[in-house]
């Protein structure tokens, strides 16, 4: 299996030379379940993912919850992507590809 140009399940948004911006969507096709990836070459690369999260607040008190965010400074969140096989390959060429144009760019 190779991956598909253009590519199953991931959308360039800009392109900005040094930075790239896809989109990547859930097979189920739920928006709070779509990935939003930023890739910026820097100093070093960058891959930031955007995307709607959950919590399991219901397994916990609120004041846990609060405890642990005044305590630690951070809170426990998760998502998920439904791709299929060649959605999952786009999505990890595309990251590929794209880290090395963007290094690329960034040396010139």
């Amino acid at each position: 299996m190779k991956a598909d140009v253009p590519a199953e399940g991931i959308l360039l948004i800009k392109d900005w030379g040094h930075a790239k911006m896809y989109k990547s969507v859930c097979e189920c096709g739920d928006e709070d379940h779509s990935h939003v990836i930023d890739i910026t070459a820097d100093d070093a690369v960058n891959v930031t993912i955007y995307t709607n999260v959950r919590t399991n607040f219901w397994s916990k008190t609120r004041w846990y919850h609060i405890w642990r965010l005044l305590t630690n400074g951070s809170a426990e969140f998760e998502t998920t992507i439904i791709l299929s096989p060649q959605s999952a390959l786009n999505y990890a060429e595309t990251i590929k590809s794209a880290i090395n144009d963007t290094s690329t760019f960034r040396r010139l």
